[in-house]
């Protein structure tokens, strides 16, 4: 017994390393923006040429068909990798041209950049390893991925080590990205609210639109140093609606507390994603949101990205009752 309470299961003391960012302080700065440099862009260019002249689709390319050898550039591939996991647990990523690239070519490198940092996996029943976020949902439908709309879409963490997002179009209006630090949230919740931390804790069944049923996690673990978290309040609503367990007042409040720091205007940094840049985030120790958009009436000028999920070499280890998300099983018809 005695064993098992010295165990630091629960937080009791803020976190200081750089991962706990107020999103007020680092708008101020740029060392979240890193830039392709002629010679990353020209070796990418070249590792494009070699996949069109095999002329192999997108899910047929691997890390077999990675060409970069050169150790300065692969060692940025590596730095940015390191940044997920051991600095803000995000970056912008820019210097992909737009205008000099098709969208499949920019698709294309976006999947080999993915490939140089980690490993992509599917991100639906259908095993797509890329993802198109677009405004093609139906709001009324609660199965329906919010991504898939053009509505506000709440502060969540995806199933994968990583998320990333490429920038193919802005939408006429609005459509911004955000991102909160989940040890600055946790930080908050310890210096306001100590006595709700113990339900963050506990398991709620969550239902990820992917399973066949809702599956119980936590939104918080601390497991050997580090902080995570998993998050996306509907989904755990929605979870617990189809278990038929209500959530209870408690509950409801905690999340309430929740919501209301991980939407302080302080605490996060809002940030447009311009055509051909590139945002990547750790989903343990960052969340992401968008804001609601007005599209414009052409298909062809309508807001879109490219989404990847990556499982990482270098993700940390996460503990028995927080489990390890690396995409969604694809179903084989």
């Amino acid at each position: 017994m005695e064993k098992n309470l010295s165990k630091n299961i629960i937080l009791t003391t803020p976190i200081r390393e750089k991962t706990a960012w107020m999103g007020k302080e680092l708008i101020q700065k740029d060392d979240w923006i890193y830039h392709l440099s002629q010679d990353v862009i020209a070796a990418l260019d070249a590792n494009l040429a070699e996949i069109e002249a095999k002329k192999l689709m997108l899910n047929q390319i691997n890390h077999g068909h990675l060409t970069i050898q050169d150790t300065n550039i692969l060692a940025e591939f590596s730095k940015w990798a390191d940044e997920l996991e051991n600095g803000y647990g995000f970056f912008l990523l820019k210097g992909l041209d737009a205008e000099r690239y098709s969208e499949d070519q920019m698709a294309t490198l976006y999947y080999l950049i993915g490939l140089y940092m980690g490993q992509p996996v599917t991100q639906n029943a259908r095993g797509d390893l890329l993802g198109r976020v677009e405004n093609v949902g139906d709001l009324k439908n609660k199965s329906t991925r919010v991504y898939e709309t053009n509505a506000y879409l709440p502060y969540h963490t995806d199933l994968s080590d990583v998320v990333g997002l490429l920038s193919i179009r802005k939408a006429k209006q609005g459509g911004l990205s955000s991102l909160v630090s989940a040890a600055t949230v946790y930080n908050q919740i310890l210096e306001h609210y100590p006595e709700y931390l113990g339900y963050y804790y506990h398991p709620t069944y969550c239902d990820h639109l992917g399973d066949p049923e809702p599956s119980l996690t936590p939104i918080f673990s601390y497991w050997e140093g580090k902080l995570s978290c998993r998050y996306m309040r509907a989904y755990i609503e929605l979870g617990h609606e189809r278990r038929g367990i209500p959530l209870s007042s408690v509950q409801k409040q905690a999340f309430d507390i929740f919501d209301h720091f991980i939407n302080h205007p302080d605490l996060r940094i809002d940030m447009m994603l311009e055509p051909g840049d590139m945002q990547f985030c750790n989903n343990y120790s960052v969340m992401h949101s968008r804001t609601a958009f007005e599209d414009f009436d052409e298909l062809s000028k309508r807001r879109k990205l490219l989404r990847l999920w990556l499982k990482m070499p270098n993700a940390r280890s996460l503990a028995e009752d927080f489990p390890g998300r690396n995409g969604i099983e694809a179903k084989v018809a």
